[in-house]
């Protein structure tokens, strides 16, 4: 589970990353990114649609999933940035964590939120 100070609070907070922030693109998914000075942490969003999956059961478990891929990587980002992950694919309920974490990985590499020397 991701903790408290690095999840959003409110629905105004999403919607400034969306506005002001850069977006990259990658196999699973987007990365809405945003650096914020006036945290000391990074925050993180992940949106699965009713397009993916119907299920909120799914959905979930994927929300879940990533969420875990960050927080894995948490020690390389480099700054206080605000993340959104959004997630286009069913695949990420059901493919291995070593290839959803690449994929969590690259996009977090080519947004350069995190140094491209981790793996």
């Amino acid at each position: 589970m991701l903790a408290r100070k690095h999840r959003y609070h409110g629905h105004n907070a999403v919607r400034l990353t969306y506005r002001q922030g850069q977006t990259v693109r990658g196999a699973l998914g987007s990365l809405h990114f945003h650096p914020n000075d006036r945290r000391h942490d990074y925050r993180l969003a992940v949106v699965v649609s009713k397009k993916v999956d119907k299920s909120a059961v799914a959905r979930n478990r994927i929300r879940r999933r990533v969420y875990e891929s960050v927080r894995q990587q948490a020690d390389h980002i480099k700054k206080p940035y605000d993340l959104v992950i959004t997630i286009y694919t069913d695949q990420a309920a059901t493919m291995p964590h070593e290839e959803l974490e690449h994929g969590v990985t690259a996009l977090l590499k080519q947004a350069r939120v995190i140094d491209g020397k981790q793996g």
